[in-house]
């Protein structure tokens, strides 16, 4: 027997591939499937079953690709109704792979159909789960997604994820190894672990949910700190739940390489959005007006979900050379399929056309130092629980993930200062501002941490975030 966790980090997303006596079976497969095509034929294994624990809201899926390809049965839990087909398993229904067995756990709270697969190895003994977003490292699954669809309200559906795993999986060995659908990072808990592995007695001693006395305890100790979730979520369970356009396809038509000329037409003709995955010391330099700055290295998936949120979307990239190919199938897994094409030469070969261009106003943290004082209005756009931990004083906390909400209340004609922790994110946010017309802010290098290092620039006090407000 072998299982493999398949880790993705700018989803902080786990897959898992688990061959046993040349059969082979994966559990919640990445948007592209050539990876694990490859595998398969490696290991000379055939695929027997998809497992999918639930219809994941923050990213799609390969199980529709993967079925088709390899003739695989997608497996969910009960109560799921895809509209393609499928096989949905009752309650503790066992699947053979194998000298191996999956064990259909039915677990609902984060979804209706949520279900955690147990392996029970060759000697009929339970092996490991694989908990989907049931159960998480430190955390559980947020019971807040499902409410429209099941007519429940968050309390209910925590209750719900109480009963499952209170009375399925917590009665199991605490040898039973916990594979997570998600680590640290991922918008689907709010205390998750940085381990990706562990052992379920580990986290009966460790994570804040199962150590709740009461039923009622466990239900305000889940929702306490929970913020909404990314609007593009539903769009992805749709897709995920209905099916989509196969990734070959969303990857050729992405792959089309525009000239300056075809660009600024396409542009003009298709109101695509302009996304830049440049990173922001290259962007804030020089870029297309009206387009926006999300690094491909960094969250970038996530940030592209939930700041662009409508997946039908028409998007242009402007990318580094040869990173086309990897922004249009991050792109994809939340769901982001219409790409139009990419520019030819990328921005080097919009700027020797001679065509207009924008730049950010970008100081250092030390400039920032200079220039600071009791009257500077400083805008903070990291996290409510960032923030709160440490800031520099009198500043504004306006999170990047809300930022249709706060934009509309700045005046236009007040100077301020933008930072992050780092500087990825101010530049999202300051390329979203210009993009709007916003232009009299400065946005500061390295954010809150360079801001902090110079010693000059008053800051409150540090005060550790409790795990559960994160």
């Amino acid at each position: 027997m072998k299982i493999e966790q398949i880790y993705t980090g700018c989803l902080a997303q786990g897959a898992y591939y688990i061959v046993s006596e040349g059969e082979a079976a994966i559990i919640d497969p990445l948007r592209e499937v050539q990876p694990y095509l490859d595998r398969l034929a490696k290991d000379n294994v055939k695929l027997k079953y998809i497992f999918e624990t639930h219809f994941h809201a923050d990213f799609v899926s390969g199980h529709v690709d993967l079925s088709k390809k390899t003739g695989a049965p997608i497996i969910y839990g009960p109560t799921a109704a895809p509209e393609f087909e499928a096989i949905v398993a009752e309650d503790n229904q066992i699947f053979e792979i194998g000298k191996i067995k999956i064990k259909v756990l039915h677990t609902p709270g984060h979804t209706m159909e949520s279900s955690t697969y147990l392996l029970i190895d060759e000697n009929g003994k339970n092996h490991a789960i694989f908990s989907g977003d049931t159960l998480f490292l430190g955390d559980v699954g947020r019971p807040d997604l499902a409410q429209k669809a099941a007519n429940l309200t968050q309390e209910e559906l925590a209750g719900l994820l109480y009963d499952s795993l209170y009375n399925k999986i917590l009665p199991l060995e605490d040898d039973v190894t916990v594979y997570p659908a998600h680590g640290a990072g991922s918008a689907c808990g709010k205390n998750m672990q940085k381990e990706t592995v562990d052992t379920l007695g580990n986290q009966k001693q460790t994570n804040y949910a199962l150590k709740q006395t009461s039923k009622e305890s466990f239900i305000a100790a889940v929702l306490d700190g929970l913020t909404a979730p990314p609007k593009y979520f539903g769009m992805n369970v749709a897709m995920n739940k209905k099916g989509y356009t196969s990734f070959d396809e969303v990857l050729a038509k992405g792959k089309t390489a525009l000239s300056v000329d075809e660009f600024e037409t396409a542009a003009e003709e298709t109101g695509a959005l302009i996304l830049d995955t440049r990173n922001a010391a290259e962007f804030y330099k020089g870029f297309i007006p009206q387009s926006i700055n999300i690094g491909l290295k960094g969250d970038f998936a996530p940030w592209v979900g939930s700041m662009i949120v409508d997946v039908q979307q028409p998007i242009l990239l402007v990318c580094d050379d040869c990173t086309e190919e990897e922004t249009i199938t991050r792109l994809s897994r939340v769901g982001f399929d219409n790409v139009l094409g990419y520019l030819k030469g990328g921005f080097e070969s919009w700027k020797n056309s001679g065509k207009e261009i924008d730049t950010i106003h970008r100081i250092s943290p030390e400039e920032f130092a200079e220039k600071f004082n009791e009257n500077s209005k400083v805008i903070d756009v990291r996290k409510e629980g960032e923030y709160a931990a440490e800031h520099v004083k009198d500043a504004y906390s306006k999170p990047l993930a809300y930022i249709n909400d706060w934009v509309g209340n700045i005046n236009p004609d007040e100077h301020f200062f933008l930072h992050c922790a780092g500087g990825y994110r101010s530049m999202i946010a300051a390329s979203i501002l210009q993009a709007r017309g916003y232009r009299n802010f400065t946005e500061v290098e390295g954010g809150f941490n360079g801001i902090k290092k110079t010693e000059k620039v008053p800051t409150t006090d540090f005060v550790c975030q409790s795990k559960t407000a994160l």
